[in-house]
C-alpha cells in the first residue's frame, strides 16, 4: 500500500476569543487549492509554488484565551508534539492580551512561528517589537484577513519551522 509522505509538523494553534474566527481559520486552511486550479496557478505565479501538501493536512487546535493557549503549547511541548505555527489575536478580554500571551508562550516554545492577528491598533509594530524583542518568527496580519495570505503564511511558516528543526 502506498502511503503519502508526511509533510512534517503542520500543527497550528489559533488563539482568539471570537469563535467565528476559529471557524474562519478552519474553512481557510481546509480548502485545498486544487479546488480552484486557476486561483492556484495565479498564487504560484505571484508567491512562488506552494509546498505540495494539501491544506487538509493541517492539524488545527483552538484556544479562546491567552492562558488556555499557553497551557496547550506547554502540554504539546511536554508531549513532544509541538505546534509549528500560532495565530494569536491581540484583544482577548478579560485575560492576557495577545502580546502577553506570546511573551509567555515563547518562554517555553522559542521557535514557534507566531502571527499576530488584529483588527485594532492597540499597539504599533514598534511597540510590539519593543515588548517582545526583534524576532524573525513574529509576523502581523490585519483582520479582516485575506484567505490566501493566511494559507500562504500557514504553509510557509510551518515549512520554516520544520526546516529549523532539521538544521
Amino acid at each position: 500500500m502506498n502511503t503519502p509522505k508526511k509533510a512534517g509538523n503542520r500543527r497550528i494553534l489559533i488563539i482568539d476569543d471570537n469563535r467565528a474566527i476559529h471557524s474562519d481559520f478552519g474553512k481557510i486552511l481546509r480548502v485545498a487549492d486544487a479546488e480552484n486550479p486557476a486561483l492556484a496557478a495565479m498564487e504560484d505565479t505571484l508567491f512562488g509554488k506552494a509546498p505540495p501538501a494539501p491544506a487538509s493536512q493541517f492539524e488545527l487546535a483552538s484556544a479562546f484565551q491567552g492562558r488556555e493557549g499557553f497551557d496547550l503549547v506547554k502540554r504539546a511541548e511536554h508531549d513532544g508534539h509541538p505546534f509549528a505555527v500560532a495565530f494569536v489575536d491581540v484583544r482577548m478580554p478579560p485575560g492576557w492580551d495577545g502580546v502577553e500571551t506570546i511573551r509567555q508562550i515563547w518562554q517555553i516554545s522559542q521557535n514557534l512561528q507566531t502571527v499576530i492577528c488584529t483588527a485594532f491598533s492597540d499597539y504599533s509594530w514598534e511597540q510590539i517589537v519593543g515588548m517582545l524583542g526583534k524576532r524573525d518568527n513574529l509576523f502581523l496580519i490585519r483582520k479582516p484577513f485575506d484567505p490566501t495570505a493566511v494559507r500562504q503564511l500557514a504553509f510557509r511558516l510551518s515549512e520554516r519551522w520544520n526546516a529549523q528543526q532539521a538544521a
